[in-house]
């Protein structure tokens, strides 16, 4: 979206007043401008996302992808037809590894799902399964990287920052875009997969905290009274006024600090009420596997989720298994028995309860990690990295539910029906969201750069890559 030039904040302090009143009416007006937006390109079907990012790349071929020739030829080597690939771990020779799982047709829709997934698996009519992903990431930082920038090289803007500066924000008073890690600080390349690259910082994503109260410094210090967090904060901005009055304008730090600052200002009225799960019933938590010891960490997060796209935040996205958790190298039954006991149940859970309250309609839901897995062993007992072909599914925002989308090869190694590369993905999300995905521009250092950024991939326009 090729936005018109607007006033900065910097520019607003310039010639504004130093005082607080003044400072409030720049953040109004900031505010005003993001609430509006610019207008969407096209009808959207979707207003929100939730991004449940499996980190550490899930087994495609044991969980929605079956492969009845990967037990027939277990302990062969790969057959030369498939050609030389390269693995990271570098076992090329390694013998295919079967999967032990039970499989079953789900549904009307008649999807197939493992038995490491019972929960989701009552959701199959309302999921896109999509079987061709492939991308160009072979290790967890750039797999990681790509997954949510588009690029395996660092320093571009994320999926959420497009999104928050294409659609703007609808509530004022909490962040448009929130990621929540299971466990802090833990997920490959940390901040920088929600950073806003070289677009202004105040798109970037805002960390919750898998604490309680999850937003640090949400509650204002005892004896610290409005007044006297007023004047502060009129103090603050009357430094920040004489700073910003010498700084380039490409700079945008000090925007965003100041942004910031008005936006925790505000927080500390609507965000305690936001992460409160307390309001919630027993049965609602229950529904989440709030109840159950090794569901209940997860589940918690998916419900917050849940609270912050029905307060108006625009993008919201959960990591499962930071550092790496889902990486199975070795003993792969272990691995995904226990990850896939701890994100089933609250991943159903979402999904169900955003479809009973309305929520489903409007909120696109994706799951899936930065690749899948080898159908060749490592280790004997694990598989390795493979970003050739492997499988994700979208929930809700205009999505059809109960199908299957693509497919890969008879061994589950490459996407060759209906490939979708990664940009592919990226693309049918801002469509989705009422974007064209060459009409979003931001014009970096006289460049005019946009969310799938050009190179490796396919350079499809805006088109639903699902069918609605």
């Amino acid at each position: 979206m090729n936005m018109p030039r607007t006033q900065t904040r910097r520019e607003m302090l310039a010639t504004a007043g130093a005082g607080f009143g003044s400072i409030a009416l720049a953040g109004l007006l900031q505010q005003q401008q993001l609430l509006a937006g610019p207008r969407p390109h096209h009808v959207p079907t979707a207003k929100n996302v939730i991004f449940l990012f499996m980190e550490g790349g899930p087994s495609a071929m044991d969980l929605f992808d079956p492969k009845p020739k990967l037990r027939e030829l277990a302990g062969q080597p790969l057959p030369d037809s498939f050609g030389p690939i390269i693995t990271p771990m570098g076992e090329y020779n390694a013998p295919l590894l079967p999967d032990l799982r039970k499989w079953k047709q789900h549904g009307e829709a008649g999807t197939w799902v493992s038995d490491w997934l019972p929960n989701i698996a009552t959701c199959v009519d309302d999921i896109a399964v999509i079987r061709s992903l492939h991308g160009n990431g072979l290790n967890h930082s750039n797999g990681v990287c790509q997954m949510n920038t588009c690029s395996i090289r660092g320093g571009r803007p994320s999926l959420g920052s497009w999104v928050s500066y294409g659609l703007g924000t609808v509530n004022s008073n909490l962040p448009g875009f929130v990621v929540i890690e299971d466990v802090p600080n833990r997920v490959f390349n940390k901040a920088r997969n929600w950073s806003a690259g070289f677009m202004p910082a105040v798109y970037q994503g805002t960390a919750l905290y898998n604490e309680n109260p999850p937003i640090k410094n949400l509650i204002p210090p005892e004896g610290l009274s409005p007044t006297r967090q007023q004047s502060k904060l009129d103090l603050l901005s009357q430094i920040n006024k004489v700073h910003a009055e010498k700084l380039s304008r490409e700079q945008s730090e000090l925007e965003a600090r100041i942004e910031s600052f008005e936006l925790a200002y505000r927080m500390q009225q609507a965000a305690p009420e936001a992460v409160d799960l307390s309001l919630e019933t027993q049965e609602t938590k229950s529904l989440y596997g709030m109840d159950q010891d090794e569901t209940k960490d997860f589940g918690k997060n998916c419900l917050l989720a849940r609270r912050l796209v029905e307060r108006g935040v625009r993008f919201v996205q959960l990591y499962h298994g930071c550092g790496s958790k889902w990486d199975a190298h070795s003993n792969i039954e272990a691995n995904h028995t226990r990850n896939c006991k701890a994100s089933d149940k609250p991943v159903a859970g979402l999904i169900k309860d955003l479809k009973r309250r309305g929520l489903l309609e409007d909120t696109l839901v994706i799951w899936g990690g930065e690749f899948g897995r080898t159908p060749m062993s490592e280790k004997g007992t694990g598989r390795d990295h493979n970003a050739y072909g492997f499988t994700m599914f979208m929930a809700g925002g205009g999505v059809r539910g109960g199908q299957v989308i693509g497919s890969t090869d008879e061994l589950g190694l490459h996407a060759v029906e209906d490939r979708m590369h990664i940009k592919d993905l990226h693309t049918t999300i801002l469509y989705l969201l009422g974007i064209d995905n060459m009409e979003l521009v931001y014009h970096h250092q006289g460049r005019p750069e946009r969310g799938h950024h050009h190179g490796i991939g396919s350079q499809r326009r805006g088109e639903p890559a699902l069918g609605q």
